[in-house]
């Protein structure tokens, strides 16, 4: 561990590359020969005791090589993790838009996980589930290892209750409360979720709260845990929410993100019983989402 940052790890290909360097380039092409190169002249590129690779070092198939992933120009987000909670198994955090949970892509040392470990001196600690990057709301930790597949287990059971609340397009006609499914699958070629013909794999319970105008907040609640299931859901009802650049289609990416438009998603509580003693738990984030700018209009209460 490094600046709460966990080594990644590749395993090697039979072959034969003049050195090292020479695989790394071709492997990662995207990343300058000159990053490479200054990395092993660092000694952050080494074998599974720990010994590093020199610059001039041959290429050694079927190894393991570590490295720490590192991202250039890696732009600092602007936004608090509040802890929620903390015992000696569970630490619960209040996750902003914008922040990955964990590293990946573009996003290293500015997720959530790698933050925390860092702040809290917590090697070990681990995501017990996802939120996707543009979703803020409640994140659940594990701190102890040996009580890991104990919570996410739970998970895989769906014994997890979790409250979601979205601000989308408002449709009179829609009937609500609803309790919409479908069959829901990666598309072959991109990241996104499709429906598709067949028995339905994921539902979600959709109630009206409240409305403004041509907007709506709605409760959220997930029988299933499919990916991007609420954002495929809603889309697929022509209520996609707010400042969703992904559905019902993908829309050139922000650069820098925009944090005045954030997606209006929030993960707003997450509950279970705990397996290891059977208490009650529940946890509710302290956020809330604010309404996208619109004409002064009249409101409507729901519920």
């Amino acid at each position: 561990m490094r600046d709460g940052l966990a080594a990644s790890f590749l395993q090697l290909p039979p072959g034969h590359w003049p050195s090292l360097l020479d695989f790394l380039c071709q492997r990662f092409a995207h990343v300058a020969a000159e990053s490479w190169r200054a990395r092993l002249g660092a000694g952050q590129v080494f074998d599974a005791q720990g010994r590093p690779y020199p610059p001039d070092s041959p290429y050694p198939a079927h190894q393991r090589i570590w490295y720490y992933r590192e991202v250039a120009s890696e732009p600092v987000l602007p936004f608090d993790a509040p802890v929620l909670y903390r015992d000696e198994r569970l630490l619960v955090a209040d996750k902003p838009h914008f922040l990955a949970c964990v590293p990946g892509g573009r996003h290293v040392h500015q997720t959530l996980l790698t933050r925390l470990r860092q702040s809290l001196g917590l090697a070990e600690l681990t995501p017990l589930h996802r939120l996707d990057r543009e979703t803020a709301g409640v994140m659940l930790f594990c701190l102890d290892p040996a009580c890991r597949d104990g919570y996410q287990q739970l998970f895989r059971q769906q014994a997890v209750r979790k409250e979601y609340q979205a601000i989308a397009a408002y449709r009179p006609e829609l009937r609500l409360p609803l309790c919409y499914r479908s069959r829901l699958q990666e598309r072959p070629d991109d990241f996104q979720m499709m429906e598709v013909a067949g028995e339905p794999n994921s539902a979600t319970l959709i109630e009206l709260e409240e409305t403004r105008g041509a907007l709506a907040r709605y409760a959220l609640k997930p029988q299933t845990g499919k990916k991007h299931q609420l954002r495929a859901h809603l889309a697929a009802l022509g209520i996609a929410i707010h400042g969703d650049r992904w559905y019902p289609q993908v829309l050139p990416p922000l650069a820098p993100d925009d944090f005045s438009n954030p997606l209006r998603l929030l993960a707003r509580a997450i509950e279970f019983t705990d397996p290891f003693d059977a208490s009650q738990r529940r946890y509710q984030s302290a956020r809330t989402l604010d309404w996208p700018a619109q004409p002064d209009l009249p409101t409507i209460s729901s519920l």
